[in-house]
């Protein structure tokens, strides 16, 4: 036996040499059921909250003419001067909260990064960070990452899952530091208006609390206009405002994001930024501009197809004998199947083996997510209406 196969034969197990917090953190309950329709034509998703539309020609045109020029360098860490201005005047003019372009703004590698940055700049471990629940999946993980304490905050159907002041409140302690808020919702698809915010804004200021607003899906809102948690007076220095491209210009794969915040909060996530991924890709910074500049015909086309598959799909499931709330904003439905009896996990995988549909068991996002499964409506009709006629004949043979 040589020395080399000793060496091999004594060395530990390479799971062994992981931070166990990263290794005891369960993979994306989403990611797993994406896995498992992956490839196979014959199933139907309805879990990915992907658009299915292309990013418009003359985004995708406006990239490759700055590869042409030979645009391919690093941009300023905080991302081109001329994107943060227009989003700084986007957000204005559309959500009526102002943020100075030099320095409240980064562009962000996606809304992803935006929410690690903000988070990672805040945590001191132990700091516990209330989360509405049912929410987006990253939230905790990343939360644990950075060292605190998630805290879920239960909403219920019952009250089409809004947040509440007496529910927030109820979950605070001396250790509470951050919020975090994702309206309009994912899994949900709940939107909060400005009488909603009021009361949520007391408590925020009574505790002292730094609110993270994911608000990527705030375009894709069907009924009256999405309010903004930074326009609510006296919010704004206490917000950060997490947004991006990826589903209102249907721009997933570019990674777009950004992030706008009081300037020294900014100045601390930008130290991570630089030291991390250094700045967003320069091209994907050029398709950005492109979509704000000139693609608000085609964003408005999009949420329009998006608003006729809300009524389609709500009907849909409804007629079937799923219960479900009228989401009134991103592109997702959270019917109930409490009825069947089943659990969202059971109901989920039975769904995709037996009616070759594939949908998240609500279960995956947090308290009050069991009972529920979450369908994406970012497909197309014909492929929506073979989904609930699958869905239709399962419910029927189960119940």
């Amino acid at each position: 036996m040589n020395e080399e196969h000793l060496k091999e034969n004594s060395r530990k197990p390479m799971d062994s040499y992981l931070a166990p917090l990263v290794r005891d953190i369960q993979p994306s309950g989403i990611r797993k059921f994406f896995d498992l329709v992956s490839g196979n034509k014959d199933i139907i998703t309805l879990g990915v909250g992907e658009p299915d539309f292309v990013t418009p020609w003359h985004v995708r045109e406006a990239c490759m003419y700055s590869l042409e020029r030979g645009f391919t360098g690093y941009t300023s860490n905080a991302g081109m001067p001329e994107l943060r201005e227009v989003i700084a005047k986007y957000l204005h003019d559309s959500f009526h909260v102002a943020y100075d372009p030099k320095d409240e703004i980064i562009v962000t590698v996606g809304g992803s990064e935006a929410i690690d940055l903000a988070l990672r700049a805040l945590i001191v471990p132990g700091d516990e960070i209330l989360i509405p629940e049912p929410s987006y999946i990253s939230y905790s993980p990343i939360t644990s990452i950075g060292g605190g304490v998630s805290v879920g905050i239960e909403t219920t159907a019952e009250n089409h899952f809004k947040l509440t002041a007496e529910a927030l409140e109820a979950k605070i302690t001396p250790k509470s530091k951050i919020l975090i808020l994702c309206y309009p919702s994912n899994p949900t698809g709940t939107t909060m208006t400005y009488e909603d915010w009021l009361p949520i804004a007391k408590v925020v200021e009574k505790h002292d609390l730094i609110v993270i607003s994911d608000e990527i899906y705030a375009e894709l809102t069907y009924d009256g206009k999405h309010v903004s948690f930074a326009s609510i007076p006296g919010m704004k220095d206490r917000t950060i405002l997490v947004s991006g491209f990826s589903k209102a210009f249907a721009m997933t794969g570019w990674r777009m994001g950004y992030v706008c915040a009081h300037p020294d909060l900014i100045s601390a996530m930008l130290k991570i930024h630089q030291y991390t991924v250094m700045c967003a890709p320069a091209m994907g910074q050029v398709a950005a501009l492109e979509a704000l500049t000139n693609g608000m015909e085609e964003k408005d086309r999009m949420m329009e197809s998006y608003n006729q598959r809300r009524r389609l799909i709500v009907k849909g499931l409804c007629d079937i004998g799923l219960d479900c709330h009228e989401p009134q904003g991103a592109f997702y439905a959270f019917p109930s199947i409490k009825r069947t009896g089943l659990s969202s996990d059971e109901f989920a995988q039975r769904l995709l083996t037996e009616a070759k549909v594939a949908a998240v068991p609500g279960s995956v996002f947090g308290l009050g997510g069991e009972g529920f499964i979450r369908c994406s409506y970012a497909t197309s009709i014909s492929q929506l209406s073979e989904a609930l006629e699958r869905m239709g004949k399962f419910v029927e043979k189960l119940t």
